[in-house]
């Protein structure tokens, strides 16, 4: 999954893809370099990002939907990847699901919005169900675990449950760990390790650990877009453990660490 930020403010490439041109290149480029999904966000989610509002976020993201969807239909962008929309509110998922996209993938785990878990079980999509605390302004203070790895599948389960009575479909869930998120360095190193731990709960992991401040806290780089190599490390693990997913920015070089993975741990 390629990560396509729509924002001013993401951590690591806010501003890159403001111009909706310049986000159809970008997609044009991950699909190019094999990505299986596209990732649009237009919110940012980093700790101490503002918190936009639906028509904002709209106002970002549809232009570049019509233009990929315009693309799609003169062939000039293949059917495949999948796309995905980055959202915690169902108006976006609706419209986005509306414009052409996939999956939602949704960092609040359903919380956020009361609307998304009915939405999602409307439309019948694949749903990435994230572990979080709080919202990007608070998230950092919520950082206690005695367990993390049992006490994010727990949390994970509370959420699952919730998803299902609302009429989600298991079939349609994806967990997300939720790697940053109300997390410590230590604590996102501990889950990197209990992966297959969670793996063995049933559902297909997808995991976001590309160019991540626990990364840079280890390696001693303050830079995000300088921590490639500590990233695809994080990707050999998620593979060698069976998630189904990485979301990553450097489509090109995880391309090729997932399929080296693969080969080096293949699935029974």
């Amino acid at each position: 999954m390629g990560v396509l930020n729509l924002t001013p403010d993401s951590f690591s490439d806010g501003g890159q893809h403001l111009d909706p041109d310049r986000a159809l290149a970008a997609a044009l480029k991950m699909a190019a370099q094999g990505a299986d999904l596209i990732d649009l966000g237009a919110q940012s989610t980093r700790p101490g990002a503002q918190q936009l509002g639906s028509e904002a976020e709209l106002a970002r993201l549809l232009p570049v939907l019509q233009r990929l969807g315009a693309a799609k239909a003169r062939g000039a962008f293949p059917q495949a990847p999948l796309l995905s929309v980055d959202t915690f509110h169902a108006p976006v998922a609706a419209a986005a699901l509306g414009a052409g996209v996939d999956w939602v993938n949704d960092v609040s785990g359903g919380q956020a919005d009361p609307a998304m878990l009915p939405l999602v079980a409307e439309s019948g999509c694949p749903y990435v169900l994230t572990h979080s605390r709080g919202n990007s302004t608070t998230m950092d203070q919520l950082a206690h675990y005695g367990d993390v790895v049992a006490e994010v599948i727990d949390e994970l389960q509370e959420r699952t449950s919730q998803a299902l009575a609302a009429g989600v479909r298991a079939s349609q869930l994806l967990w997300d760990p939720g790697l940053g998120f109300a997390k410590t360095t230590a604590q996102n190193l501990l889950l990197m390790q209990g992966l297959a731990v969670l793996a063995a709960q049933g559902f297909p992991l997808l995991l976001g650990p590309s160019r991540k401040r626990f990364i840079g806290a280890v390696l001693g780089e303050p830079r995000p877009r300088a921590r490639l190599w500590g990233t695809a490390a994080t990707v050999c693990q998620a593979v060698a453990a069976g998630a189904a997913v990485v979301r990553v920015h450097d489509v090109a070089a995880m391309v090729q660490t997932c399929r080296m993975a693969d080969a080096l741990w293949p699935r029974p």
